[in-house]
């Protein structure tokens, strides 16, 4: 009998091992939904599944170039650097009414109208691309915000003036132009704040993926 539960207990012991061994491969080798629950995810990774899982959906409330391939480049380049697509819309609507082919009189090319220096200084080496154009036209607006602590009108004023003359008049400078710059965006995109966050908490609270609650996403 002693013999009995020595060899009982020897069983549950293997029994155990088993199990847990099949954790560790289940967990660590086989790719599952079991897998994705428990895998640790960084921030990295969380913002390569934001920066795809929109592939297909554009809020309901997302501005509209009239191009879809267009609208998702915007939206794609949003959600990788943080940034509201809703506030580039807007500046690209002001810059260039989405004409990519779109030159100024002083040399500002593309969707965004930058001017080779900036994007020389945004690493975009061809303004006649509209990703290219785009991701460093909203790197530049992420910097600025950034800078003025969110402040969307004077990131917006530096944007069309300068962060020099934005700092050298402490506020929106007194010219015609980028005061009109300034007000007819920020009529547009209807916000005065926007909150430097890490690209994956910003699709959340841009509402930027499919299936965020708006009360989530506004907080």
């Amino acid at each position: 009998m002693h013999l009995t539960r020595r060899n009982t207990r020897l069983r549950s012991f293997r029994n155990v091992l088993s199990a847990i061994f099949a954790i560790f491969l289940l967990t660590n080798v086989v790719d599952s939904s079991f897998t994705r629950v428990f895998a640790p995810v960084s921030a990295s990774a969380k913002a390569v599944v934001a920066a795809s899982a929109f592939e297909e959906f554009i809020p309901a409330d997302m501005p509209t170039s009239g191009d879809r391939n267009l609208d998702q480049i915007i939206e794609r380049v949003g959600v990788r650097d943080g940034v509201d697509p809703r506030l580039i819309h807007a500046v690209i609507w002001q810059e260039s009414r989405y004409n990519q082919n779109a030159v100024s009189h002083v040399g500002a090319q593309g969707l965004m109208q930058l001017m080779p220096a900036a994007a020389k200084r945004f690493n975009c080496s061809d303004l006649s691309d509209a990703e290219s154009n785009v991701e460093a036209g909203t790197k530049y607006l992420r910097w600025l915000l950034k800078h003025f602590d969110g402040d969307v009108a004077l990131a917006l004023a530096a944007y069309n003036a300068g962060e020099g003359s934005v700092e050298k008049h402490a506020g929106v400078p007194p010219f015609a132009e980028t005061q009109n710059y300034v007000r007819v965006i920020t009529g547009r995109y209807g916000k005065t704040y926007h909150p430097v966050l890490a690209p994956e908490d910003a699709a959340a609270y841009f509402n930027l993926l499919p299936g965020v609650p708006q009360e989530i996403a506004s907080r």
